[in-house]
């Protein structure tokens, strides 16, 4: 959202100078997935669809991932909040010229999915369909530009994971063996009984663990221990936030244990290539859809294909409470496949509504189809990206939603892009009178904004999604006092003269070229009006027409 915004007002404003390196006016349509490749016209400002062409090509991609999310029930706000992030860090790196492949999608095996058909009277498969599709709608709803939506029911995912777990036994680091211990069901983990609360409770989902015996196959985890700790002190930029990677070295340092990867009792799931009479389990399957999705609709699925194309990724993007899999679990299972590691896990916070933590007991759930169909994308994307300081948690209030969209987008930047508008279409019949290219020169508002721009950048390239929200707002703080403080509006009124000043010397600014048509003033950003205000309003006009009737029969009486 907050790449949006910024690229809204570099439409309507031309903050952003042609001549710059990093922009060509040209587009080259690239993108594949979920739209078609083409510019398209939302809420009055120029969103792009495809890849840019601009004059930086990396010769890597930048292959960015969101969680492949568990279907056992249907899409809601955290996984909401995870892809919103994704795609503005998605949207922020083609800017930059990079070709990007946004991995996203749904995990779909395991005993939850099982047993959560079971409960609807569904078989697994018709359970993944629907719910899997419901990840689409609400990503076609928030407007998400993913290039990649991998399924682990997907046939060219499976013949991937089997080719990796037979790598993997190949090289002596996967054996079978009891296992007793304390399984979470919704966690699809057997748990240390240190981690656990009173009565054998799981920290993150608050159920009893169940006392488990189980013939499985396991991973050779506590092989890779020492290579591990190397890696995270050597690569400290593995982890982020940094203290995200103070609580993965401290689970390294307190000593790995094996891992169980398959289970003997769980039929839905990619069979073991050695014992079909077991299933893969659920980590050592979804966590390869990462890979497998790079595989070309047309090509042989193997692993070598689908490494060469795009691997390693550039950053995993996931909630908190997955971090152990991804930094702890996957590094060791790709160095036992002889695979390049990612570059990059971010682990981001939890959220609340009003304080509270989230949950259908309480009656509190937050619905981003509800909330988007309610506000629209942009408002939902905004202020997701701008309230909730990344990698920490955060808290949603309606109040306070609604206080931000009209105080940021609507006033702020939705007012600079109509005032702009609107005395171009008053003065100027809409259309650029003079060539833009070089008014700028030695008009400081020029430098603010260039640094500002600067400023939002290095924000997005640290992942600091709030501080560049922060930054593209100054932008639109300091259009509107510039414009207050120049007045142009008096300048119109000194006619010829007064205009040929305000042209000449104050609307020059990047690309804009003579004869161009601006756009029509129109609200950008709509005004949320809260309940309580509406209440009042409707009051008040009540008590108006009442007046009115008082006055009306007084002068009837009086006639």
């Amino acid at each position: 959202m907050a790449c949006r915004v910024q690229y809204s007002i570099q439409n309507g404003l031309r903050l952003f100078s042609s001549s710059s390196p990093n922009f060509h006016t040209s587009v080259k349509c690239q993108r594949t997935g979920l739209r078609n490749s083409k510019f398209f016209l939302s809420k009055g400002s120029l969103n792009c669809t495809c890849r840019a062409s601009y004059a930086t090509n990396a010769a890597d991609p930048f292959v960015l991932t969101t969680p492949l999310y568990y279907v056992n029930a249907p899409p809601h706000m955290g996984s909401a909040y995870t892809t919103i992030a994704a795609d503005a860090i998605a949207r922020f790196q083609r800017l930059l010229g990079k070709e990007v492949i946004f991995i996203t999608g749904t995990d779909e095996h395991g005993e939850k999915i099982a047993s959560a058909a079971a409960a609807n009277g569904s078989s697994p498969s018709e359970h993944c369909d629907i719910i899997s599709e419901g990840y689409r709608a609400l990503w076609k709803e928030l407007d998400i530009s993913y290039d990649k939506f991998i399924r682990t029911t997907d046939p060219n995912h499976e013949a991937i994971v089997k080719e990796f777990y037979s790598k993997v036994l190949a090289k002596g680091d996967i054996y079978r063996a009891d296992y007793e211990g304390l399984y979470c069901v919704n966690c699809e983990e057997y748990k240390d009984e240190k981690e656990l609360l009173d009565n054998n409770c799981c920290p993150v989902h608050l159920k009893p663990c169940l006392l488990r015996k189980e013939d499985n196959y396991f991973f050779a985890l506590s092989k890779y221990q020492k290579q591990l700790e190397e890696i995270l002190i050597e690569n400290p930029d593995f982890v982020h936030p940094s203290f995200r990677l103070n609580e993965v070295q401290g689970w390294v340092k307190s000593g790995l244990r094996d891992f169980s990867i398959s289970r003997a009792s769980v039929s839905w799931g990619i069979p073991v290539p050695n014992d079909t009479k077991q299933t893969i389990y659920v980590w050592f399957d979804a966590l390869l859809g990462y890979i497998s999705a790079l595989l070309e609709d047309n090509k042989q699925p193997s692993l070598q294909t689908a490494i060469s194309s795009g691997w390693p990724a550039s950053l995993h993007l996931i909630g908190k409470d997955i971090l152990r899999f991804h930094a702890v679990y996957w590094p060791a299972m790709l160095m036992s496949a002889g695979i390049s590691l990612p570059k990059k896990v971010f682990g981001h916070g939890f959220l609340t509504k009003d304080g509270m933590k989230m949950g259908k007991s309480l009656g509190n759930t937050l619905e981003p189809t509800e909330l988007v169909h309610r506000f629209g994308p942009d408002a939902v994307r905004y202020f997701f990206l701008k309230e909730v300081e990344f990698g920490g948690d955060g808290d949603y209030s309606e109040d306070r939603f609604i206080n931000i969209i009209n105080a940021n987008l609507a006033n702020t930047i939705g007012n600079l892009l109509n005032r702009t508008l609107g005395l171009l279409r008053k003065n100027c019949q809409s259309t650029i009178m003079v060539d833009s290219a070089i008014a700028a020169e030695g008009n400081a508002f020029k430098d603010i904004v260039g640094n500002l721009v600067d400023k939002a950048r290095q924000h997005y390239e640290n992942l600091e999604l709030s501080s560049a929200c922060e930054a593209v707002l100054e932008i639109g703080n300091a259009g509107n006092v510039y414009i207050d403080e120049k007045a142009p509006w008096s300048l119109f009124k000194q006619g010829e003269s007064g205009f040929e000043t305000a042209s000449k010397s104050e609307t020059r600014w990047g690309g804009l070229k003579p004869g161009h048509i601006t756009a029509q003033p129109k609200p950008v950003f709509a005004r949320i009006e809260l309940e309580t205000d509406l209440n009042n309003a409707t009051s008040e006009t009540k008590k108006a027409s009442k007046k009115k009737e008082r006055q009306k029969t007084e002068k009837v009486v009086e006639a």
